[in-house]
């Protein structure tokens, strides 16, 4: 004996009976099948729908039943029935929906929809598409047998959530069974009857409860539930698109993994065939050959610690907490008691272990009546201040991580919050069974999406991880930091299992986004099309999307931008900054950032605000992190200067030389910024904090080489007045070279003072064979005392600073 139990999907059209049919009648080749069907896809909740419209006096419920019934006669028509059966179902039908007129009629006039009436309204939905059904295979089968579920299963008058009686319940199936030995039967789910006759319900999902209580009833060799996905996933495929089939799962498993959100079973659809050890399996009706998931008592261990993830949406937490619970007996009891009397499940418990505290999560919608009647209780205890009213905190739900294998397996847990801290997810309550097979968490709701997925990351895609960018900038190097992720993201995931999404580019002007990915071969020209957008709206698009592992990419030097890292950092949104303004601003904001990125685990990183894509910052980090101390540096931070005094030998003008630096992308978009040194001293104001220095930009002495003229008005007349003053600058130039040796504009730090200036080097100096646009730092610590550490390569152009940035997008991502 075989119990074939089709979900809505399953039997929601014609074509969808037609499938579900033809592997019934395959599986009848094998013996004895019963088949249970839910009512076609929809039609439960339009049931509803239409007795609730009825229960507010309004006529919309006619328009509701009749589009059902149109619903259900084609469906009948395209069955293509023999004429008699067609007859038949045609007759089932409009007697049904007359019924069902009648019955919403009767609503409307008392303006009042109990359980009972509902549940017979609802039972018409699997009562005609079981009738449907069975007429169908009656042209393909003639042996086939329609049961009436009300004949076969017993439950209490709980109506609206009937509790069965399983041994009335088994006699009546046996007893069946003994006068009907047909070899197919179909029975309409969902629906059961009273000891008066009067119909009730088994809840939603209920129809896999009917074949459950079935297949234990008739000592079924196995049941079959065929819905719409291949089997259990080992999370909701509708929020994480890797999620995958499970294969083999055990009864307990499965169990935990129903109970907290995993829609493809009913939980109670387990308890009866685990007692008989009864095999289930979980199959696709439009994918019939897929493999499925096997539910069995002791399935084959695997390496597999963790079998699926799951949650609960819609929770409330509920905490009783308050110095008079300390070591007082029978408050859980009397907590649980006044829940219990109000009908209110509970679905999670935890409690600290001074006892100060009893926390219990519920379904929100039986928050407001739980916080009643639990304040009723501890009315006198409150009033003498021994305990706090009940605080209920909303918008939570659960995520539970599930596994037989994680018994006695360390590092689990650890591995979980792990995982959320990095992403920024806070849990607000854990309860984990002593039996470890599940590890529950309560957060907040909005948070779901994005904890499922990283915990999915985790535990089932150790080689890929996804990493999100928002990149502000797509200007001369941001264009290039496109490219190079354009060209370099197969790479990624093969080499680093990293696949790195540009999620949204923004200029000043547009906004282009894309949940999945933006095509980076097609992105100036659906940029420009894009909408505009401030940037605090950009900020909260970052924020409000909550994609895990998501970095935001600043390439712009906008002190705005520089703005809003604190709002992201806080949020666990990594911060890759090109822009130099917010770790060379004041020192509080500098060290406020840092903070923020250690307190939320969120990365902030800015190698390229010092030496483009050079490791400048990083072995400053790698030596004071390993307790080295730098007490002194010198450097040539700027590319722009280093090319133009390499290239200015007095044959040309010398603004002639700085136009042709910006002309090939050395300078910051103003000159004047190179030129003045100011761009300079943030550098070396970078590398003195990084070293450990509390110190200001006001701080460090600038010795400009420009005439005061120079830095006066626009760029254009930046240019005029350098030109003007060219004697200047070849009266520089000409008494270094006098004297041997080549002008560097240099950075120095010692002893808590630092400096920016021109100065003539001399030979055999490690600055002095320093050419094109290289940068250099010489670090001289307490381990380098003799020799400096030297840092040394390209420090300026489009390309090598985009690199640099994309570095830190890897660094941050491999964090």
């Amino acid at each position: 004996m075989q119990v074939l139990k089709f979900g809505g999907t399953s039997v929601a059209s014609a074509e969808n009976i037609g499938k579900s049919c033809a592997i019934a009648l395959k599986a009848l080749e094998q013996g004895p099948v019963v088949v249970v069907v839910s009512a076609l896809g929809g039609t439960t909740d339009a049931l509803i729908n239409a007795g609730r419209t009825a229960a507010k006096g309004t006529g919309a419920y006619q328009g509701i039943l009749q589009q059902l019934e149109q619903r259900h006669l084609k469906a009948a028509q395209e069955l293509q029935l023999p004429p008699a059966s067609l007859g038949t179902a045609t007759a089932l039908i409009m007697d049904a929906f007359v019924e069902l007129h009648r019955l919403c009629d009767g609503v409307a006039a008392l303006r009042e929809l109990s359980n009972r009436t509902l549940d017979r309204l609802m039972s018409y939905g699997e009562l005609l598409s079981s009738q449907l059904v069975e007429l169908h295979f009656h042209s393909l089968w003639p042996d086939t047998i329609w049961a009436d579920a009300r004949q076969l299963i017993r439950t209490n008058s709980r109506f609206g959530n009937g509790e069965v009686d399983v041994v009335a319940t088994q006699k009546l199936v046996r007893d069946f069974q003994a006068q009907h030995p047909g070899d197919l039967w179909v029975v309409p789910g969902f629906i059961a009857a009273d000891a008066h006759g009067t119909v009730t319900t088994l809840g939603r999902g209920g129809s896999d409860y009917t074949a459950a209580l079935l297949a234990a009833a008739l000592g079924a060799d196995k049941l079959e539930i065929w819905t719409d996905v291949s089997g259990m996933m080992t999370a909701d495929p509708r929020l994480v698109r890797s999620a995958r089939p499970i294969a083999r799962i055990s009864y307990q498993e499965a169990m935990e993994l129903s109970h907290f959100g995993a829609k493809v079973l009913y939980p109670p659809t387990i308890q009866p065939v685990m007692q008989r050890g009864i095999p289930l399996w979980i199959k696709n009706t439009f994918a019939p050959d897929d493999h499925g998931t096997l539910v069995e008592v002791s399935p084959p261990r695997t390496a597999a610690v963790v079998q699926g993830i799951s949650s609960i949406g819609n929770l409330t937490l509920l905490n009783l907490e308050g110095s008079g619970m300390v070591g007082i007996p029978g408050f859980s009891k009397r907590l649980f008691a006044a829940l219990a009397r109000e009908r209110i499940n509970v679905v999670l418990i935890t409690q600290s272990s001074s006892e100060h505290s009893i926390c219990v999560g519920v379904n929100a919608p039986d928050a407001a009546l739980a916080q009643v009647a639990v304040d009723e209780e501890f009315a006198h205890e409150i009033a003498a201040g021994r305990i706090e009213p009940l605080r209920p905190e909303q918008d939570l739900a659960i995520v539970a991580l599930v596994g037989e294998n994680m018994k006695d397996h360390p590092g689990i847990s650890g591995k979980l919050f792990g995982a959320l801290g990095q992403n920024g997810v806070n849990i607000r309550a854990i309860a984990q069974g002593a039996s470890e097979k599940n590890i529950s968490t309560v957060i907040r709701a909005a948070d779901v999406r994005k904890a499922i997925n990283v915990l999915h990351e985790a535990f089932f895609e150790a080689t890929v991880k996804q990493v999100n960018l928002f990149i502000l900038g797509p200007g001369n190097v941001g264009s290039k930091l496109l490219e190079q992720l354009a060209r370099q993201q197969q790479h990624l995931l093969e080499k680093l299992g990293l696949q790195v999404r540009v999620v949204a580019i923004a200029s000043s002007q547009h906004c282009l986004v894309n949940d999945e990915g933006l095509d980076l071969t097609a992105w100036p020209e659906a940029l420009a099309a894009a909408p505009a957008q401030t940037l605090a709206e950009f900020t909260q698009l970052i924020i409000g999307r909550n994609l895990r592992n998501s970095i935001f990419v600043d390439v712009t030097a906008n002190p705005a931008a520089a703005g809003i890292y604190a709002d992201l950092l806080a949020k666990s949104v990594a911060v890759v900054a090109c822009n130099k303004v917010a770790a060379s601003s004041e020192y509080a904001l500098y060290a406020r950032l840092k903070n923020l990125s250690k307190e939320f685990n969120a990365s902030y990183l800015f190698e390229t605000n010092v030496g483009a894509a050079l490791p400048i910052i990083g072995t400053l980090n790698d030596l004071t992190r390993s307790g080295d101390v730098v007490r002194r540096m010198e450097a040539v931070l700027s590319g722009t200067l280093n090319f133009v005094f390499n290239n200015y030998d007095g044959t040309r003008p010398f603004a002639d030389v700085v136009r042709q630096a910006q002309a090939e992308g050395y300078t910051e978009p103003d000159p004047r910024l190179d030129l003045s040194g100011s761009d300079v001293a943030r550098k070396i104001l970078i590398l003195a904090r990084e070293a450990g220095e509390v110190m200001e930009m006001a701080d460090i002495e600038i010795e400009t080489f420009l005439p005061p003229a120079c830095l006066e008005g626009d760029v254009e007349a930046f240019y005029t007045q350098m030109a003007a003053h060219e004697a200047h600058f070849r009266g520089l130039y000409e008494a270094a070279t006098a004297a041997g040796k080549r002008l560097k504009f240099v950075a120095r730090y010692a002893e808590g003072c630092a400096a920016v200036g021109l100065q003539a080097v001399a030979p055999g100096h490690d600055l002095y064979d320093l050419r094109g646009k290289d940068n250099v730092v010489l670090f001289n610590t307490d381990r380098y005392v003799d020799q400096p550490l030297v840092v040394k390569g390209a420090g300026a152009g489009a390309e090598v600073t985009a690199s640099g940035v994309f570095a830190d997008i890897v660094r941050a991502a491999r964090l």
